[in-house]
């Protein structure tokens, strides 16, 4: 029997999913092939509309070997495993004689844990844990929930939290789920055999492709023990995120609150001196926490040291205590241990790899507001430690013995892909050696025709931004384009401050439009409200560059307060760009320029959406017409036709928005 052509594959799946074939699907579909048969990595542009997950679906399909697919958000895992994966597989069937299985694996915190939900949290009475279920109050929205959980538990056959809807704070989830630390682990835990977590793995070492997030990659990655079932071909999609959630796995934090709580959970399980030497040792870093000031510590200063040494040393000698006794009298003591011995450890690794410095760790302090809601934090500082770079980890873990295809609507940054690659450890496109991992980037395009669909308008004429300063200007064109383009406005600010100012301000200038604040209500509900309402605009920052799908007349116009550079004091960042500078490159183009092209991409992609969709992206930053490194910022977006010209625009705005009233009335009357 002949193999399928590729082709013959793409088209049968294209067609089973309802859709059309286009060139740079093809085209993406033939790179995965060749780089798959070849054993090669593959970074692929593919543009929105590009049709990407079954551009490397189809050819991963067709080679037969086992596969994992890394994203980054939750939307795309669940297109994948309930739209994508179902309907390509029964498509290629007939050809392929072979049904491919499916799983979908996430991190053991992702899924209910029996052993919680029947034998409540370990006591922890400072923190006003109890056995949840008598406990809590029923008619309080957390014992609401808790309750709710213990029904939905008794019919899902995942425990997936993602499949709880509507959701769950993570106050509630966190009383039935257990960290991969804190588990007893299957075969000591009395409901072992209907573990949830352990039926996913089981699921997933017995499917051909394995459906994951950016973050059990990492930890894939970095650990030593594997969580992942071995493979032949990675495919990382959303790539442009993966350095951001590596580097996040990567990432060590210490507050006072987490080593207090490792002294509560330790000291029933140890010796009155282990339990005082770790109390003394966690009092001595807490005192020194109260006067942190925010900012990288190139050195650690020498009262930190001894701070951090005390905390190790008290708590490596909890460790070996608590793994010397037993006291019969703490109930469910199995669980009790394994919560504290998950505390303790976690506080100790923190501090030892503090203590033993590196070259290639950042440190710094921390100091963060209260924040309330499902993501509660209580103000205070936090020590954190993460690499300066991920590069070499990823180099030498993720493209060692398998195939690695990287894509994203966003790696071409300038005009190639090399800086994306030098983020991931590869060495310029082309560079030859024998420990050089080969690659090679193609970039598909796009099925929109962005000169004809789309406007960048830089505001040439504004004052250069300041940081913090006002910009009483920048609000004033931000209000008239708002007024031409009748509201239909996603406004993409570089900080939440620049972004609660100028709804503020705006909600008074133009009440008549109404704008939607990022944090008034949880990000679904802001942009199903803001797709719903073609007068509506909606201001944030970060997660709205990235996360909005509004195709059609309700976003016209993008804008962009200001090209989204690092903050200055970003600790993190700024150590990355010395060590650039140090090593002789240019650090400002490397990773600041880089980090707001990449950003800048995501956010002017959010314009065009669909065929027939039409707008202007306006940059309210005199910058990317004027600075050197425009050029660079510009090549990183799509190819609109561009303008500097706010005469031209508020005309364009009006004539989009009267075409949008048109069809809109069209609708109304047909619907009459």
């Amino acid at each position: 029997m002949t193999k399928p052509s590729l082709p013959e594959l793409l088209h049968a799946a294209v067609t089973a999913v309802g859709g059309t074939e286009r060139p740079g699907q093809v085209a993406m579909a033939e790179a995965v092939e060749e780089a798959i048969d070849g054993g090669s990595h593959l970074l692929v542009q593919a543009g929105t509309g590009t049709g990407k997950s079954l551009g490397y679906l189809v050819p991963a399909l067709a080679h037969g070997e086992r596969v994992v697919v890394a994203t980054a958000t939750l939307a795309l895992q669940r297109q994948l495993v309930e739209r994508d994966l179902p309907r390509t597989v029964d498509a290629l069937h007939p050809q392929l004689r072979r049904r491919p299985e499916f799983a979908m694996l996430k991190g053991r915190s992702n899924y209910l844990c029996l052993h919680r939900l029947h034998e409540g949290v370990p006591q922890d009475e400072e923190e006003g844990l109890f056995d949840q279920f008598e406990a809590a109050a029923p008619t309080s929205k957390l014992g609401q929930d808790l309750l709710r959980m213990r029904d939905w538990a008794d019919g899902t056959e995942t425990g997936d939290r993602d499949d709880l809807t509507p959701g769950v704070s993570d106050r509630a989830w966190s009383q039935v789920s257990v960290s991969s630390r804190e588990c007893l682990g299957a075969s000591k835990c009395a409901y072992g055999a209907e573990c949830f977590a352990e039926m996913a793995r089981e699921r997933a070492k017995l499917s051909e492709v394995v459906v994951t997030n950016h973050a059990l990659l990492a930890i894939d990655a970095i650990e030593g023990a594997p969580v992942l079932p071995q493979h032949e071909v990675l495919i990382v999609d959303e790539a442009h995120e993966l350095v951001s959630r590596v580097t996040g796995v990567a990432t060590g934090e210490l507050t006072p609150g987490q080593v207090n709580r490792a002294v509560r959970r330790a000291a029933k399980l140890v010796n009155e001196k282990a339990a005082d030497q770790l109390q003394t040792a966690a009092e001595g870093f807490e005192r020194l926490m109260e006067l942190a000031l925010p900012g990288r510590l190139e050195e650690v200063p020498e009262d930190l040291g001894y701070a951090l040494m005390a905390l190790r040393d008290a708590c490596r000698t909890v460790i070996s205590a608590i793994g010397a006794t037993r006291d019969k009298s703490v109930q469910d003591e199995d669980a009790v241990r394994k919560q504290a011995l998950a505390s303790v450890e976690s506080v100790h690794d923190v501090s030892e790899r503090i203590t033993n410095g590196s070259e290639w760790d950042v440190v710094w302090y921390e100091r963060h507001e209260p924040r309330g809601g499902a993501a509660y934090r209580p103000s205070g500082a936090s020590l954190r430690v993460a690499p300066m770079s991920v590069a070499g980890l990823l180099r030498e873990k993720l493209f060692t013995d398998r195939s690695v295809v990287l894509t994203s609507a966003t790696l071409k940054l300038g005009g190639d892909f090399n800086g994306v690659g030098a983020s991931l450890g590869l060495a310029p496109e082309g560079t030859e050696g024998d420990d050089v991992p080969q690659w090679k980037g193609v970039d598909v395009g796009s099925p929109f025709d962005y000169r004809k669909q789309g406007i960048l308008y830089v505001a040439k004429h504004l004052a250069r931004p300041a940081r913090d300063g006002d910009r009483g200007d920048m609000l004033d064109e931000l209000t008239e384009l708002i007024q031409a383009a009748g509201g239909r406005t996603l406004g993409l600010f570089s900080s939440m401050r620049a972004a609660q100012l100028a709804a503020e301000e705006l909600r008074s200038r133009i009440p008549e439009y109404p704008i939607l604040l990022q944090g008034e209500e949880t990000l679904g509900e802001l942009i199903k409200n803001f797709a719903a309402d073609p007068r509506t605009c909606l201001f944030g920052t970060l997660s709205l560059w990235q996360g909005v799908d509004v195709p059609g007349p309700s976003c016209q116009l993008v804008v962009m307060d200001k090209i989204p550079f690092p903050r200055p004091d970003d600790p993190l960042m700024s150590a990355r760009q010395k060590a650039v500078e140090e090593a002789g490159g240019n650090g400002f183009m490397a990773v600041a320029a880089t980090h707001a092209a990449l950003l800048m991409a995501q956010g002017a992609g959010r314009l065009v959406r669909a065929s027939g969709d039409r707008g202007v992206v306006a940059v309210l930053d005199q910058r990317l017409a004027t600075a050197r490194y425009g050029s660079y910022l510009k090549a990183s977006l799509p190819d609109f036709w561009f303008t500097t010209d706010r005469n031209q625009v508020r005309k364009s705005l009006a004539a989009i928005d009267a075409k949008a009233r048109q069809t809109e009335a069209a609708k109304e009357t047909d619907g009459d």
